[in-house]
């Protein structure tokens, strides 16, 4: 499923209790992450899964949207609520979102 990284913003900002799992790259995301969100690496998210509460959804966010998109799958097939955030970080970045 996906959301629009307005649609992201919004629920935030309206208390959403989703986890936001960022896939890029620990080059990637020196320069900024959504706060709050959690830095596991695409390669490394079927070893850490079992850090992630299953009972809350996971929203995966990338760098353009194709490696979060692969992220949510292999979440959805591990029985997690999971969406992808269209666009990525060069979406978020072109809205005038905060990244931390």
């Amino acid at each position: 499923m996906d959301l629009t990284a307005q649609q992201l913003n919004d629920q935030l900002k309206n208390g959403s209790d989703a986890q936001i799992v960022d896939v890029r790259e620990d080059a990637e995301v020196a320069g900024g992450m959504i706060a709050g969100a959690r830095h596991i690496p695409l390669g490394h998210l079927a070893a850490k899964m079992g850090e992630l509460d299953k009972a809350r959804p996971v929203v995966a966010v990338c760098r353009s949207g194709r490696r979060s998109a692969a992220a949510a799958d292999q979440l959805t097939a591990a029985g997690f609520t999971a969406y992808t955030m269209t666009g990525g970080m060069l979406d978020w970045a072109a809205a005038g979102l905060p990244a931390g």
